[in-house]
């Protein structure tokens, strides 16, 4: 069995988790820091845990495209709210848009350049 979870790295982890909190919700669970810098993080939401570090210890070459994260989410109300928080102080990718599986789809980089496919299933 294996387990597969989204790895985010960001400029100031201490303050960049609590922004990802505001927009999810969850808790936060600090795994390492030195003084008062958090050098890594979770965020664990119902189920699903995000990963955190930050660029101090993750060392990243560059802010990219190469890895999204896909989030499902349970209402309406609750995307657009994401679609919302993500897209102030970020980019729209693809604006929500009517997808073929009776729900919506939309694709946002945040403030951070973390890019994230919004879905919402209708029942």
């Amino acid at each position: 069995m294996m387990i597969v979870h989204p790895f985010i790295v960001v400029d100031n982890c201490k303050e960049e988790i609590k922004y990802y909190q505001s927009v999810l919700g969850g808790e936060i669970e600090i795994l390492r820091k030195q003084g008062e810098e958090v050098l890594n993080a979770d965020l664990n939401l119902e189920g699903v845990t995000i990963k955190f570090a930050d660029t101090q210890v993750a060392k990243p070459e560059m802010k990219g495209d190469y890895v999204r994260v896909f989030l499902k989410i349970e209402t309406e109300e609750a995307f657009r709210r994401v679609y919302g928080d993500f897209a102030a102080g970020g980019k729209i990718n693809t604006a929500v848009y009517e997808a073929p599986f009776n729900g919506l789809l939309a694709i946002v980089t945040d403030r951070n350049g973390v890019c994230w496919v919004l879905s919402y299933y209708r029942a």
